[in-house]
């Protein structure tokens, strides 16, 4: 995400205690340790039980939507009425398709290229694929342009996975009004919405194991990507490339990229473009993927995103994923370049990917 970008059925739930709707906001700091909870006396002590952080979790997940807006119950979207618009058989019989299908409303489509590895017929492994801010959009994981560092849809679909790479609202063949139309309040939502879809449309696919869907993405791609997968359990495995840093140490708290319609404009209009103010940051965000597979990607020299609010991030988040004894499918990779998706990073993040689907159940 570059510094200058960066209804529907509501989800209310109301928790006991703690969590409840209104209950007093938690100490400074809260927010950037998840393994702290707050009991029913106001005080913050250590999550200590996988009961302990469902109740957490779920209240970090309505904290983002206080910030995001609403998510959309996914089971009222209409048929994706899948269409093929075009076909491209590629070496090694790899075939890329042009398809298009409807998201929350029939009247409301994306456009996205979806690979279909040739050889053996059986089900296999699929990953959604989610572009960087660019205006080609889906074209560049797809090999169509852009930076061949970001080549990952068709790179993935060359080593034996379905892949999916749909355009972000506004970039691409996706025509999108901003501020947020039909109900939503933030890009970030409405991109969520979107993704939830594409999974559906993966899912969908005899040639995609529906219980192996993964998710990638850089830098805009990256934080939709980790957006998305706190959302939707049906993602098994994520990496994200340059997509994040805690609040605190994005531009040194200046957190004006995040506030775009595109994304999350009430980050200004609520919450003051204040970290301090904000109801969720990433550490929260990781540890609600717990006990998921999970690859940050985050070069030394990534001027957008900060590398030490990247190990903050994991630091905070590994004691939930100790508690499903998990703590080795939370990885990060650390390479000496800037706001990149270097060659052997990707190869490293493509057997990440390989190894989480291949154990997924």
């Amino acid at each position: 995400m570059m510094r200058s970008w960066c209804g529907i059925a509501f989800f209310v739930v109301s928790f006991a205690g703690w969590c409840q709707v209104g209950a007093a906001e938690p100490t400074a700091g809260f927010h950037q340790q998840p393994s702290l909870f707050v009991d029913d006396a106001g005080e913050a002590k250590p999550v200590t039980s996988r009961d302990e952080w469902q109740l957490r979790r779920a209240d970090i997940l309505r904290q983002m939507q206080t910030v995001m807006g609403p998510l959309p119950d996914r089971t009222t979207f209409p048929p994706a009425n899948l269409k093929v618009l075009e076909t491209t058989t590629l070496d090694g019989g790899l075939e890329r398709r042009k398809v298009e299908y409807s998201t929350d409303s029939p009247d409301r489509k994306v456009r996205a290229w979806l690979f279909l590895p040739g050889g053996e017929a059986k089900q296999r492994p699929a990953v959604l694929c989610l572009h960087q801010t660019i205006g080609i959009g889906k074209d560049e994981p797809a090999g169509l342009g852009g930076s061949p560092n970001l080549h990952y849809a068709i790179e993935l679909a060359q080593r034996g996975f379905v892949t999916l790479a749909p355009d972000y609202p506004s970039f691409g063949e996706y025509q999108y009004e901003f501020p947020a139309e039909h109900g939503y309040i933030s890009g970030s939502m409405k991109a969520i919405a979107d993704n939830l879809r594409a999974v559906d449309v993966l899912q969908s696919l005899p040639q995609v194991d529906p219980k192996r869907i993964g998710c990638i993405g850089h830098s805009l791609g990256g934080h939709n990507t980790m957006f998305t997968a706190a959302f939707d359990e049906r993602i098994k495995a994520m990496v994200s490339s340059c997509g994040f840093t805690r609040f605190h140490k994005y531009y040194e708290g200046k957190l004006a990229g995040w506030t775009s319609a595109r994304y999350m404009p009430r980050i200004a209009s609520v919450h003051h473009n204040n970290p301090d103010e904000m109801p969720f940051d990433f550490p929260e965000i990781v540890a609600v993927f717990a006990p998921r597979p999970f690859l940050a990607c985050s070069p030394l020299h990534d001027g957008n995103f900060e590398v030490s609010g990247v190990r903050d991030t994991l630091a905070a988040a590994r004691p939930i994923y100790d508690l499903y004894g998990s703590t080795d499918k939370l990885q990060a990779l650390y390479p000496d370049c800037g706001h990149d998706f270097p060659p052997e990073i990707r190869e490293a993040a493509y057997r990440f990917l390989a190894k989480s689907l291949s154990e997924t159940k």
